[in-house]
């Protein structure tokens, strides 16, 4: 569960449905981690690099006397004598669009879809946390399992919504499907998500 001490920027309301009127008062929310791209980032330098480095070299060897690079030769007569409905034409265009839309999408996305916000504490807007969605997972686990009748469960936590599936081994599984909402719900707000997920659960008789 990383812990950060960031600006806190304006963020929209908690839901009144998940909080109680003293949450309400004294917490924030939190926004999702930003993921830092470090890995899109650095393959786009690398290849602005090299194109600007290769391009670069040329250019000095065409100023000291020298004939140009075969490849920007090859390029620049393309160019020129090819239509515009080409198909290289076309796909060169329509993969340059698909990048540049691509790093357009990763810029305005936050990323970091695994870390799920915690709500900042009282007097401490500034303070985020996160927890892991895994993690989340396991604790809901844990508690579907000290349901009586609930044999097995299996728990997948996601941005918007939990979904917990039980095997009950005894008693009426419309009961446990209560107690074990109940039992979830309780322990999602343990968790003090900035925005709780829904529960759906599901509840079955296990035959063997």
């Amino acid at each position: 569960m990383p812990l950060t001490k960031e600006p806190d920027p304006p963020e929209r309301g908690v839901p009144t449905s998940d909080l109680t009127a003293g949450e309400r008062e004294g917490e924030h929310r939190t926004r999702r981690k930003w993921s830092a791209r470090r890995i899109t980032a650095a393959l786009v330098a690398a290849v602005i690099l090299v194109a600007a480095v290769a391009a670069l070299v040329d250019v000095v060897a065409v100023r000291v006397g020298r004939p140009a690079a075969a490849w920007r030769r090859h390029l620049a007569d393309g160019l020129a004598t090819r239509p515009v409905d080409d198909v290289w034409m076309l796909t060169g265009a329509a993969v340059a669009a698909a990048v540049g839309v691509w790093l357009i999408v990763l810029a305005l996305t936050p990323g970091q879809r695994r870390w799920l916000p915690l709500r900042s504490p009282a007097g401490c807007p500034r303070f985020r946390a996160f927890v892991d969605r895994n993690s989340a997972a396991l604790l809901l686990r844990d508690a579907a399992m000290r349901v009586p009748g609930v044999g097995a469960a299996h728990v997948l936590v996601g941005r918007h919504r939990i979904k917990a599936r039980a095997d009950v081994r005894f008693r009426d599984p419309r009961q446990v499907k209560d107690d074990l909402t109940a039992v979830l719900d309780e322990e999602r707000n343990r968790l003090a998500l900035a925005r709780p997920p829904r529960i759906a659960v599901r509840a079955r008789r296990r035959t063997r």
